[in-house]
């Protein structure tokens, strides 16, 4: 079982039919025990990063994610689900993340550019990892963003993206993955990544 994690916000219901749509099985929860007896964990989310991080530690979710991780269980962090894996935001202020990594998310900052991106935009594939299994160079993905993760080590940059600079748009480390984009609603190849993490739990 896939525990998606549900603490209030993200795409959950796209997520879940994702999964379900290349044959896993999925369970949105928001329940510590859920997580621990889970075989892998995805947390989806879009929002805030302060908000995110306010509802996981009401919930006590975030023990329960760090021990998952920490225990090698597969992790796939969606948008939110990525940022919240580093040190701090500063989104609204500063605001500390579980610091699975160290770095930062930091906001795009250009007088010519829309912020948020929102719309298909591509990825600059940096590592050959197997979530990216049978995805091309250069592929689209789409993406909803204000926010952007700068590592500290940048051995853990699986993807970059274009958008008025270069910046991280994927990272994965052991059993550590996550994206900045949107895989739900990224049409085939989303369904493809999908499919990729469904394997990656299979082969644990």
């Amino acid at each position: 079982m896939i525990a998606i994690i549900d603490y209030g916000m993200g795409n959950l219901r796209s997520v879940e039919k994702g999964f379900q749509k290349v044959g896993f099985d999925v369970r949105v929860t928001d329940s510590p025990s859920d997580i621990k007896n889970a075989e892998a964990v995805v947390l989806p989310g879009v929002g805030a990063f302060r908000d995110c991080m306010s509802s996981l530690n009401k919930l006590e979710l975030t023990g329960a994610i760090a021990e998952a991780i920490h225990q090698g269980k597969p992790y796939l962090g969606i948008c939110l689900g990525l940022q919240v894996l580093f040190t701090e935001s500063e989104e609204f202020g500063h605001c500390n993340g579980l610091n699975i990594f160290k770095g930062k998310v930091v906001r795009f900052k250009s007088d010519e550019l829309k912020i948020p991106q929102m719309g298909w935009n591509q990825l600059n594939i940096k590592q050959d990892i197997p979530l990216l299994n049978g995805i091309p160079e250069s592929s689209y993905f789409y993406f909803v963003h204000s926010y952007y993760v700068v590592p500290e080590d940048t051995s853990i940059i699986a993807t970059t993206t274009d958008y008025g600079l270069e910046f991280t748009s994927a990272v994965c480390k052991d059993n550590v993955y996550a994206v900045q984009f949107h895989p739900e609603k990224s049409q085939g190849l989303g369904l493809k990544l999908i499919e990729n993490f469904g394997g990656i739990v299979k082969g644990t």
